[in-house]
């Protein structure tokens, strides 16, 4: 039964964990679990926008945030972050890197630093950060996927592949976490406007084309994967995990 409806979908005081959190859609989920009260540790390459978004949140209310620099294609760097830091009640896997091409001119090095970024950096982090959620028993993990998990969209055959696996990586540690209550879920958004998509944003036909897509006739906004990352970083998802989300305005459920 519950007794405290009010506070079931809190992450006050939370101690979360947000990659790729200077830019776009980590930047939004950044600054909802700052005015939420979380105690973030956020990391991304880009140095410069990660102070300024840290600096923003901070005059929130106060909030305890710490970042870190950290090139997530480089195992050095990651295993250099969790050294001192890798203890979590929720870790977001947001940050992802994309590079398009068609499968004849696709550039191994963009293969290996997607692969590297989208794939190899949330395993890593989750391996070392679920250790302490092992010892507590309790821990919130969100990987943050794409639509690219479920459709065979043509020209990137390494994003596609990379979040294709990150989606079957979250259900795998779902499995082997569950003994520890520790969660594991994915969130994968539709066509957000963010820097990622500016260039199809642009094109007024791409933009169409994906707006008619979806069953809410629109692009997303980055605020609109807010509601989702609260609850499943909060005790409202407790009885949630090895599950796919898509935030997508109906594109993977639209027929006709």
């Amino acid at each position: 039964m519950i007794k405290d409806i009010y506070n079931l979908f809190s992450v006050k005081n939370k101690r979360v964990l947000i990659t790729g959190a200077a830019n776009g859609n980590g930047e939004e989920i950044a600054r909802a679990f700052g005015l939420a009260g979380s105690k973030l540790c956020l990391v991304d390459i880009d140095g410069k926008k990660l102070s300024s978004v840290v600096n923003d949140i901070n005059n929130y209310n106060n909030n305890y945030v710490d970042s870190f620099v950290v090139d997530l294609s480089s195992l050095n760097d990651i295993e250099n972050f969790l050294m001192s830091n890798n203890d979590f009640d929720v870790v977001i896997n947001n940050a992802g890197v994309t590079f398009g091409n068609p499968l004849s001119k696709y550039k191994d090095i963009d293969w290996e630093i997607t692969h590297k970024v989208n794939l190899f950096a949330p395993y890593k982090i989750i391996q070392t950060v679920s250790k302490k959620m092992v010892k507590r028993k309790t821990g919130s993990i969100i990987n943050i996927t794409s639509l690219a998990a479920e459709f065979g969209f043509p020209n990137n055959p390494a994003y596609v592949s990379s979040k294709g696996g990150l989606k079957q990586l979250t259900k795998a540690l779902a499995s082997d976490l569950s003994p520890f209550n520790i969660r594991v879920n994915s969130v994968g958004p539709g066509y957000i406007k963010t820097n990622m998509t500016n260039q199809s944003f642009n094109d007024n036909a791409l933009r169409n084309e994906r707006s008619d897509r979806t069953m809410l006739g629109r692009w997303g906004e980055s605020s609109d994967l807010v509601g989702i990352m609260i609850f499943l970083a909060s005790d409202a998802s407790k009885y949630i995990t090895g599950q796919d989300f898509y935030i997508d305005g109906g594109w993977t459920a639209k027929g006709l």
